[in-house]
């Protein structure tokens, strides 16, 4: 693999693309640390440290933002807008008929809902920017801390102004940053700069299982995680690329004096269709009642409750409706996202069919039978998978945004194995042997 990046970097247009992603990670990640206006900054590492290990209800936004959002930085909302927006136009999609109308137009149609999905980031990005400031003004940002009520001093709305602008100022950068990957870098801007945010909490989270651990100074702790965080990565590679393959033959059809057709192919059909959709749907669908409850104050028995049975993720009822939320979003995503009757009226338009199956309906029905026999052991897969940080690692200090587990390892495998396709590609489009021997 070293010798594969050797070669990489000595091809020229290559090396300016991968130079060129690696600039706007720095940049990206010098935006992570640099504190809005308005912010007391000592305060708030103070609560930072305090919190260490126990973000709370804030700990899945936190992650997605490299840690940015504790940290109330230029960045603190992070990627997570564009993907609550990408992911709400994906689902209108289905619904909508003009939506629908656009994603079949092609390339002009593309452009127009991704201008759409910008909009519609920059209006969750004013929406969490003052969430974001109303919760740390109320201290409720850093549960527990001495001074999170002393975070934001300054209580004028001129302040709380340039706060949010701030913050969606940001959120437009980050977004411009990913585009700027995509069109000039390797591809996959988004998911980079998601990747890189995960991959930049890794760190002082493993030294922080180190130091929390009690045998050998924390080194056997240590070594054990690390092994199992080898061995879900070996896991979810392998269920990742694992994809069922239903044979396509087209049949022969002559134009004037040419034949045409008569080729075979096949369609892919993941075990994992539905990607990390189902757990980002889970989490924060199962985080709003313990967010109601945390804004409210409320000592009332329902919120009580909520914080004892929905709240710790270690509670016997959260893990149970986790896993079933997965398993439910794993397949509804599946179904609106792959719509059998459509692939099958494609197949009868160029002459496919399946061997053995008739063509339309009987395909149709085929390939609904198909996919959901292959979705039930995804599902299962993404539910356990997420579930590893409560249930294994609980003993070592770990919390469900341990890196190692759920959200996190999924996202890392997924963008890591679509962007060395990407490389990999490009080489042998130069007649190398490829990224990886």
């Amino acid at each position: 693999m070293l010798t594969a990046f050797a070669r990489a970097f000595k091809t020229p247009d290559l090396r300016k693309k991968l130079l060129f992603t690696l600039g706007i990670i720095v940049v990206y990640r010098l935006g992570t640390h640099i504190p809005i206006p308005g912010v007391d900054y000592k305060n708030v590492q103070e609560c930072v440290d305090q919190a260490s290990g126990n973000q709370g209800i804030f700990g899945l936004v936190n992650m997605f933002s490299g840690g940015a959002l504790l940290q109330i930085t230029v960045f603190a909302l992070g990627i997570m807008p564009y993907i609550t927006a990408s992911i709400i136009l994906q689902l209108l999609t289905v619904v909508i008929p003009r939506l629908e109308a656009l994603k079949k137009e092609g390339q002009a149609g593309t452009a127009k809902i991704t201008q759409y999905t910008r909009y519609l980031t920059i209006a969750l990005a004013i929406l969490q920017g003052t969430g974001l400031v109303a919760t740390a003004r109320s201290g409720a940002l850093f549960s527990g801390c001495t001074v999170a009520g002393q975070i934001v001093p300054d209580q004028a709305i001129f302040t709380t102004i340039v706060m949010v602008v701030t913050m969606t100022a940001g959120t437009a950068t980050v977004m411009w940053l990913g585009e700027l990957i995509t069109d000039r870098g390797v591809g996959n801007g988004m998911s980079i700069l998601m990747f890189i945010s995960i991959a930049a909490t890794f760190p002082s989270a493993l030294w922080a299982i180190k130091q929390e651990g009690t045998l050998a100074g924390g080194w056997i702790e240590f070594g054990i995680v690390m092994l199992v965080g080898f061995v879900m990565v070996g896991l979810v590679v392998f269920v990742e690329q694992a994809q069922r393959r239903i044979p396509v033959q087209y049949a022969k059809r002559m134009i004037g004096r040419r034949s045409y057709g008569g080729t075979s192919t096949y369609i892919p059909l993941k075990v994992n269709q539905a990607g990390i959709i189902p757990v980002i749907f889970a989490s924060s669908l199962l985080y709003i009642p313990a967010l109601i409850v945390q804004f409210s104050g409320s000592q009332a028995g329902w919120a009580v409750w909520i914080q004892k049975n929905l709240a710790d993720p270690e509670a016997a009822s959260h893990v149970a409706l986790y896993f079933l939320l997965i398993v439910f979003f794993a397949f509804f995503y599946v179904a609106i996202s792959f719509n059998p009757e459509e692939v099958a009226d494609n197949m009868k338009k160029y002459g496919g069919f399946i061997p053995g199956i008739r063509a339309g309906r009987p395909t149709a029905e085929y390939l609904s039978y198909v996919l959901n026999r292959i979705t039930w052991p995804g599902s299962l897969y993404l539910g356990l998978i997420s579930l590893v940080p409560t249930m294994a690692l609980a003993g070592f200090g770990a919390n469900q945004n341990f890196p190692f587990g759920g959200t996190s390892i999924l996202i890392i495998v997924g963008v890591g194995l679509e962007t060395v396709k990407q490389i990999e590609s490009q080489l042998q489009q130069r007649n190398y042997e490829g990224f990886l021997r």
